[in-house]
């Protein structure tokens, strides 16, 4: 009875180990300018679901925008950011202008035009070669500083298997062959 009372105890103690490890999280400066990390961000607050039959890259009047809260979200998690120590970075973008907008809030340097961030919501057909093309891309980036990439929730899903709010950070590991979310970030 004391051996079963003594592995049960052992096992209810390795079980909470990651949650409370969660569930205590992160510090955001702890993680922005580590080596082999990328700063993924899902874009800010766009009201509505995909974008109009009619929608155009390059034409911002196509497409679903982000409101003024959304750019209100991303200047503050731009200032988030900063404050977590990333002075100036590369944010790498998705095409589409909800994210182009968020990227240049965040004010924390030049935008970068992405492609492999770009959404297949309405292409679900690319998915695959998506995420495949931005795995590729991350696997040959150079992470010895901070690199921020902006894009949409299903491409963070299909990469991750984490589905983000809108202006959710997320902070990847890159370790020889795969990518792990080491921590996640809401905007609240």
């Amino acid at each position: 009875m004391r051996i079963h009372r003594a592995l049960l105890t052992f096992a209810l103690l390795l079980c909470s180990l990651p949650v409370a490890a969660w569930a205590a999280g992160s510090d955001l400066s702890q993680l922005v300018g580590q080596a082999e990390h990328v700063i993924l961000l899902r874009h800010a607050r766009a009201p509505g679901t995909g974008d109009p039959p009619n929608f155009r890259l390059g034409d911002c009047s196509t497409q679903r925008n982000l409101s003024k809260a959304g750019r209100d979200q991303a200047s503050r998690i731009g200032a988030r950011l900063r404050a977590a120590g990333l002075a100036s970075t590369t944010v790498y973008s998705s095409q589409w202008c909800r994210c182009q907008e968020t990227a240049r809030n965040l004010g924390v340097g030049p935008v970068v035009e992405l492609p492999a961030l770009n959404s297949f919501f309405s292409f679900p057909g690319w998915e695959s070669d998506q995420t495949r093309a931005l795995r590729a891309w991350i696997a040959s980036a150079d992470l010895s500083r901070p690199v921020v990439l902006v894009t949409h929730q299903v491409n963070i899903t299909a990469l991750t298997g984490v589905v983000p709010a809108e202006g959710e950070i997320l902070i990847l590991r890159r370790d020889p062959g795969k990518l792990s979310v080491v921590e996640r970030f809401p905007d609240h």
